[in-house]
């Protein structure tokens, strides 16, 4: 009998150090006086990166190397963007353009001035771009002020050949224009760049039986849509620095299916004999 009252005794006992240990202290609660309270955590600053913001003025050399090839078609253009931030800029344009067509009958020249406005905007992350690239799309207005004539217009009907000419004309057009492109800083501050113009045409100029052939600055007028590529050398003038705050990415959450694995030995399997 006393053997049965030591062995419940025993079991007691080891029920009640097993229940101590598995209960967790209890978390002191901050009061004044209290010199051990935790104090609480501090919110972690949000990480930030340093964008210079700059003014840019380019010019565009592939116009000067397409006169080398094409002596009837000269034209020379640049540009000023202000950075507004690290996402979006002012874009002012402008240009000339001297263009010369000829044709079994007649002969077209057709010069003038050609100005463009509006906004561009840059897709890539502050932590990709660090104000020194730039890969995006503007949309601008662009209007043409030009004049053109046709010194020389011969046409042949029953009674011989007619020559004639249409004297000099002034005119002027407008446009819509998206300019895709990318730029990336070589050499301290300057860049080297290239857009894609896709132009929409609003107005030609003129009349329906004196419209303009080439529009200075959009093109040949008879396309609603005209396509045009500029390659752009560009100089950087950093005026001001911005701050721009960066998010973080949340972290992954682990996938819910994963079921642990069970080892299947054949230990486990032994039977325990009485």
């Amino acid at each position: 009998m006393k053997k049965t009252y030591a062995y419940i005794i025993s079991l007691l006992v080891l029920i009640s150090t097993g229940d101590i240990i598995a209960q967790k202290p209890a978390a002191v609660e901050p009061h004044e006086g209290n010199i051990m309270a935790p104090k609480p955590a501090a919110a972690e600053p949000p990480d930030t990166v340093v964008i210079p913001l700059a003014i840019r003025a380019g010019i565009d050399i592939a116009g000067p190397v397409i006169y080398l090839t094409d002596k009837n078609n000269l034209t020379s253009e640049g540009y000023l963007s202000v950075d507004l931030n690290e996402k979006r800029s002012l874009f002012f344009g402008g240009g000339y353009s001297n263009y010369k067509y000829s044709q079994y009958n007649y002969n077209y020249h057709t010069n003038g001035v050609f100005f463009r406005a509006g906004v561009d905007f840059n897709l890539l992350k502050p932590l990709t771009s660090m104000g020194k690239y730039w890969a995006g799309v503007g949309l601008h207005y662009g209007i043409s002020v030009f004049t053109y004539e046709i010194p020389e217009l011969s046409s042949e009907n029953y009674w011989g050949t007619t020559t004639t000419s249409v004297s000099s004309q002034s005119h002027w057009g407008h446009f819509a224009e998206l300019t895709p492109g990318f730029r990336a800083e070589l050499l301290g501050n300057l860049s080297l760049g290239w857009t894609v113009s896709l132009r929409k045409m609003i107005y030609s100029g003129g009349s329906k039986d004196t419209r303009p052939i080439y529009i200075p600055g959009y093109g040949l007028s008879a396309k609603a849509f005209s396509a045009g590529i500029n390659y752009f050398l560009v100089w950087n003038f950093r005026y001001k620095k911005i701050n721009v705050v960066i998010k973080k990415e949340p972290p992954e959450e682990p996938d819910e299916d994963v079921t642990p694995q069970t080892n299947s030995g054949s230990g486990n399997n032994q039977k325990m004999e009485p």
